[in-house]
């Protein structure tokens, strides 16, 4: 039996992941190495994490039927190893006080909202919420998110803490990366996204609202001028209703006037789940990003 074979099933446990092994039996398939690929190919899997996978009480912000997506994900990794040049990860990552926090927030009598409170501008001008840092830049950030039709600021539960297990990815994945180095010879590309205190950044390459104050607080110009290197660029991850479809946004909105490379998308739409409340519009938005040229595919569809 494989290791892919042997790991796949282990999709839904928490471990330590077997690297040497993962790399060992990756490299025992080698056939040829990623740069000799043509066409050349990119998974991009965002945030495919312990927190937004496994049920509660393990994952604090748990998407429905995430971890189905992931195994189907984990199949299409490894089904399709020697025709994956490159993959990139992305990895929600926060601290203690930040905007979409009830750290950030408190009433009149200095109580914190709850999770998956929503706040609006209006809310803080009549003083039902007041930010307990930052005031000029919080009541601006709320005005901007509206202003350009953003999701309103939600109050998200802790989740994706720096130095938790929650912040990993799912172990069985990191397994599959792996061995997809050792298998072509390939780097992969590790992308943090969520430092920022001051904004929500649903998408990979850019914050909600840019912050000028920070080094990545702009739109990341070089991971999509990576894009373009390839011929065919596959997306899975979690969650479809907010940072998959805001990436996707972001890129779609990059590429406007490239038609070409919005014709490379590739969209595992068995591979991505929404979280509940959110789908009518989600599925709105991915059905006007197919219009443009993306392409809706399943993960066991061939290649191409």
């Amino acid at each position: 039996m494989t290791f892919n074979q042997l790991h796949i099933p282990n999709v839904d446990q928490i471990y330590e992941p077997n690297f040497q092994a993962a790399y060992e039996s990756g490299l025992a398939s080698f056939q040829r190495p990623a740069s000799k690929d043509s066409p050349r190919v990119l998974a991009w899997l965002i945030d495919v994490q312990v927190d937004f996978v496994f049920p509660a009480p393990i994952g604090r912000l748990t998407v429905p039927n995430a971890l189905e997506d992931t195994r189907r994900t984990l199949q299409w990794i490894y089904q399709n190893v020697h025709q994956i040049t490159q993959i990139a990860a992305s990895l929600d990552t926060h601290t203690p006080f930040q905007i979409f926090y009830p750290s950030w927030w408190r009433d009149s009598n200095g109580k914190h909202p709850a999770p998956f409170t929503v706040i609006s501008a209006e809310d803080v001008r009549k003083g039902i919420w007041q930010p307990t840092t930052e005031p000029v830049w919080s009541i601006r950030y709320l005005e901007e998110l509206e202003q350009h039709g953003k999701k309103q600021l939600m109050i998200w539960p802790f989740h994706c803490m720096e130095g938790t297990n929650g912040r990993s990815l799912v172990p069985a994945l990191s397994e599959a990366i792996m061995y997809h180095s050792g298998a072509r010879m390939a780097q992969p590309t590790y992308l943090t996204k969520g430092t920022i205190a001051h904004t929500e950044f649903y998408s990979v390459v850019e914050p909600e609202v840019k912050y000028s104050k920070h080094p990545e607080g702009g739109l990341n110009t070089r991971f999509l001028d990576m894009l373009t290197q390839f011929d065919l660029i596959y997306i899975a991850g979690q969650a479809r209703s907010h940072c998959v479809l805001e990436t996707m946004r972001s890129v779609m909105r990059h590429f406007a006037n490239n038609p070409e490379v919005i014709r490379k998308l590739r969209f595992l739409d068995d591979c991505t789940s929404s979280i509940a409340g959110f789908e009518t519009q989600t599925e709105a938005q991915i059905a006007q990003f197919v219009a443009q040229g993306m392409k809706l595919v399943q993960s066991t569809d061939a290649i191409g």
